[in-house]
């Protein structure tokens, strides 16, 4: 047995013995097993991994159960499904004989009788699904058992649960549904609703090729089948063989037009036209028209057809990005425009990149143990993928040569290839925003207080480039990028207030740095000649010559609603080499959120009627005031007042941002995080809109927790890696918790203030929850049992609550003896947790530990946010030629 089959025998073990592996397709690997408990041999149907990681145990197993009441003489049935170990299975019939497929390569053709017979078994099945609202989404040959002669459709409706569990971006998980030959024109263009009419279609394909030996569409790779599904008629049957009936043919012919609303309007209506009857909306053959003859494929010619053809030539090449790179063409030959959602949500960076040869683009997501990872999407294909090995990843980049992917992660540098493995440390230490590549192989850093860096191949030692200027209140130099000949470097001087960063350059022989242009972050070169920036939700671009570090002209806006940040000083774009330019939309990117209560098992009741862009949920001790962090338009902190139901801001920064709030004790105050220009640590009463500075570094600062008497803070501070520190107010003497390099981001005093809770990444990326002794004495010990973090003591400190990602845990806990129970998992919320969490934590709990206070998306299932488009700088060249 393979480890995987080990693995799989242990976690089924007393139910199923498995016996052999029988095969593998995109979603599953099948095996042959023995059912225990009722004697009797089956298949079990085990998820790819990395598809199981994107849907998560529970919400599969709900979705799945639609299918299982499906009770027809030819629809394999669903015995059993659930996870186990980790997998996520479901269980079918053991069928002896073979499938269509097996048939099909032995034989190639099908008798026309026996054909047409199967098929009409098939559609009498795909009709029963449908009236119970099931549509298969993968007909095709392998999923068509043949036992004695009999079709019987196999995984009905696996790929509706599996599309339903994932919220509607299976098409995004890296793996399809639908084979390329069987795929409706629906399903390769991504559209958002799939009918029963793609049945049809799918149905008719398979048909198609028992009767000629082939599907209707052909080609060397995916994206070569795509576009012929998308553009091309498919050739009549009777040009391939003369004895298929004018019936049959005309009804094929039907069932496999562009458009769904041509087709059949249900699979019994394509049936009874196969076997010659006169079902409600079939057509007859007709002369003169546009249909294909004995000599070939016919071209697309007048009248409606040609509009249709040429809006879905469009959405191919839209959504399933093929055209250019199909044909082999280094850049495309005109302008397209489309738009796609990432395979996860995204974290709260505004970062994406683009390979330079504008094959590939990649960005950060969260899975739903809110962990990041970078995701990739191949231009060429319709897929997008995790890549491993990337785990806790912070504004990733490709390496010139589109090999490799650079970033950062708990304070270290490190480097993935793009297919996935083992990462390697290329520097150990060093806290950045943003990276850039120099042409000879060196990484350009941003190191917190100190300005860029450069660290040569195979080298570890740090030359700096530049210094921050203190009379200009710098606070650091972001996302460096090298000008061609690398000679010189641009990047964000970031200062305070932060509407005076500006995009500077320095040479890196001489050290001489000129500023480019005020009022701007994120600089980025384009070969064009121009100058990109960010600066008011739009990118900006002025004529630049690198050489003479001059700009010519004014500059002008060239993308508006483009997803930024100005306290990070970074905008969500990029543009390739080969003109091909990605951003993120500001309008789709950004998510509405709102307050609920959700109780122990997880029901929820709303707090907020008004939605917006809330985190950071903090409970007053005394129950009366609820403080809110709100990060758009402006990052202030507000109070929502549960006794009146009034709600109002709090802070008002002009200069720079608030949030973070933390309670005091006595309800009268809070403690929060204030940008000027780093993050410090202020105090401000209820009664009064003047705040106080508590603690004032050059270094970020986040307060996490006050202790009950109120004199000493836990808060994370970030030096060159993230750390936990704890102050007393008294003394202003401070402490550090744990491992000089923590990189945990938040922590919680009990209420007898004997210990701290907090969470700590390990070399992994996997985050947990530890306690110790709040006075740094003894070590930690582990809360979390398989990751974790955002810890919460009860009020009476026997419980400490954590999250891992959408879910709450639970652990019973002794003050006195330290002692820590078992976690118990209380309740998950479908995307409750993945977009919050991160440096802060985003929920918190009532004094009798009885219900939670969350921040809960606003699900936007057809939220779009990622815009590519084709050839753009032949647009920036005539807005602002050279």
């Amino acid at each position: 047995m393979s480890l995987s089959t080990e693995r799989l025998s242990a976690a089924l073990d007393g139910r199923y013995r498995i016996e052999r592996e029988l095969g593998a397709g995109g979603m599953a690997t099948v095996y042959l097993a023995h059912d225990l408990k009722h004697d009797r041999k089956v298949a079990v149907k085990v998820l790819k991994p990395e598809l199981a990681a994107v849907l998560g145990a529970e919400r599969f197993v709900v979705e799945i159960k639609t299918t299982a009441a499906l009770q027809h003489p030819h629809i394999l049935p669903l015995f059993d499904s659930g996870e186990a170990g980790g997998f996520l299975y479901y269980v079918m019939p053991f069928i002896e004989g073979e499938t269509l497929r097996d048939r099909l390569n032995r034989e190639s053709q099908l008798g026309v009788d026996e054909a047409v017979r199967m098929a009409c078994d098939i559609a009498d099945a795909l009709h029963y699904a449908h009236e119970h609202g099931v549509i298969h989404r993968d007909i095709k040959p392998e999923n068509i058992l043949l036992q004695n002669g009999r079709p019987m459709v196999a995984d009905f409706g696996i790929a509706l649960a599996v599309s339903a569990a994932a919220g509607g971006r299976m098409t995004e998980t890296g793996l399809s549904l639908g084979t390329q030959h069987y795929m409706s024109p629906e399903q390769a263009t991504a559209e958002k609703e799939i009918t029963s009419r793609s049945d049809v279609y799918s149905l008719a394909s398979v048909l198609y090729e028992m009767l000629t030996g082939n599907p209707p569409h052909t080609g060397a790779t995916a994206q070569q089948i795509i576009m012929k599904i998308i553009t091309e008629q498919a050739q009549d049957v009777t040009a391939l063989r003369k004895s298929v009936p004018a019936h049959v043919a005309d009804a094929v012919a039907q069932a496999l037009e562009k458009l769904p609303a041509d087709r059949f309007s249900s699979a019994s209506a394509f049936a009874a036209a196969l076997q010659g009857g006169s079902a409600p909306g079939t057509r007859v053959r007709a002369h003169g028209g546009s249909r294909v003859t004995a000599g070939g494929t016919a071209a697309v010619t007048g009248g409606p057809w040609r509009s249709v053809a040429l809006v879905a030539a469009a959405l191919a090449i839209a959504a399933s990005l093929t055209a250019f790179w199909a044909l082999g063409r280094a850049r495309p030959a005109e302008r397209v425009k489309f738009t796609y959602r990432p395979i996860l949500p995204g974290n709260d960076r505004q970062w994406v990149d683009i390979s330079s040869d504008g094959r590939s683009i990649l960005q950060v997501v969260r899975d739903s143990n809110g962990t990041d990872l970078v995701a990739i999407r191949d231009l060429a294909s319709a897929t997008m993928r995790l890549v491993a090995g990337t785990e806790g990843a912070r504004d990733p980049t490709f390496t010139p040569d589109g090999a490799s992917i650079v970033f950062q992660t708990q304070g270290t540098i490190r480097r993935v290839p793009v297919g996935g493995g083992p990462s390697s440390v290329l520097v150990d230490s060093g806290y950045t925003s943003g990276l850039g590549i120099h042409p000879d192989g060196s990484l350009l850093l941003s190191a917190l207080g100190r300005g860029l860096i450069r660290v040569r191949p195979g080298q570890r030692t740090q030359e700096t480039i530049t210094v921050l200027d203190s009379s200009r209140r710098e606070f650091a130099h972001w996302y460096p990028e090298a000008l061609p000949g690398g000679r010189v470097v641009i990047y964000t001087s970031y200062s305070s207030p932060a509407n005076q960063s500006r995009i500077e350059a320095v040479d890196l022989e001489s050290g001489e740095q000129t500023v480019l242009v005020r009022d701007a972050v994120f600089g980025r070169y384009v070969h064009t000649g121009h100058l990109l920036f960010a600066r008011a939700g739009a990118v900006f671009a002025v004529r630049f010559d690198p050489k003479t570090l001059q700009t010519v002209g004014e500059a002008e806006p060239v993308i508006e609603d483009v997803y930024w940040s100005l306290t990070n000083g970074l905008a969500g774009f990029g543009v390739a080499d080969n003109g091909t330019l990605v951003y993120i939309r500001a309008s789709e990117a950004v998510v509405t959120k709102q307050v609920v209560w959700a109780d122990r098992s997880g029901r929820v009741t709303p707090v907020l009627q008004e939605p917006g862009s809330w985190s950071e949920p903090r409970l007053s001790p005394d129950g009366r005031w609820i403080a809110l962090t709100r990060t758009s338009p402006d990052q202030q902190i507000w109070l929502f007042d549960n006794t009146r139901r009034v709600l109002s801001q709090f802070s008002r920064f002009s200069d720079g941002i608030a949030f973070g709030p933390v309670w005091t004790p006595d309800s009268r105050a809070l403690v929060f995080a204030r940008e000027v220009p780093q993050y410090n640590i202020h105090r401000q009463r209820l009664d009064s809109q003047a705040d106080e500075a508590l603690i004032d570094t050059r270094h970020d600062k986040v307060p996490s927790s006050v202790s009950a008497d109120g004199h000493r803070v836990v808060y994370y501070e970030v030096v060159s890696e993230t750390r936990l520190t704890v102050t007393d107010l008294r003394t202003g003497a401070s402490r550090q918790i744990g491992d000089s390099n923590l990189d945990g981001y938040t922590a919680d005093f009990s209420p007898d203030g004997r210990w701290i809770a907090y969470d700590e990444f390990d070399a992994a990326g996997t985050v947990n929850t530890y306690v110790r002794l709040a006075d740094g004495t003894g070590g930690r010990r582990q809360v979390s049992a398989d990751g974790g973090d955002q810890p919460i003591f009860a009020r009476n400190g026997r419980e400490i609550t954590y999250r891992k990602g959408d879910a709450v845990y639970a652990v019973s806990f002794e003050s006195t003896s330290g002692e820590i129970g078992t976690p118990t998992l209380l309740f998950r919320l479908p995307d409750g947790g993945r977009l919050n969490g991160g440096r802060t934590r985003g929920y918190d709990v009532t004094p009798d530990g009885q219900r939670f206070l969350l921040i809960r998306p606003i699900d936007r299932p057809g939220a779009a946010p990622n815009v590519v488009i084709t050839n753009w700088t032949d647009e920036l060249r005539k807005k602002l030629p050279r």
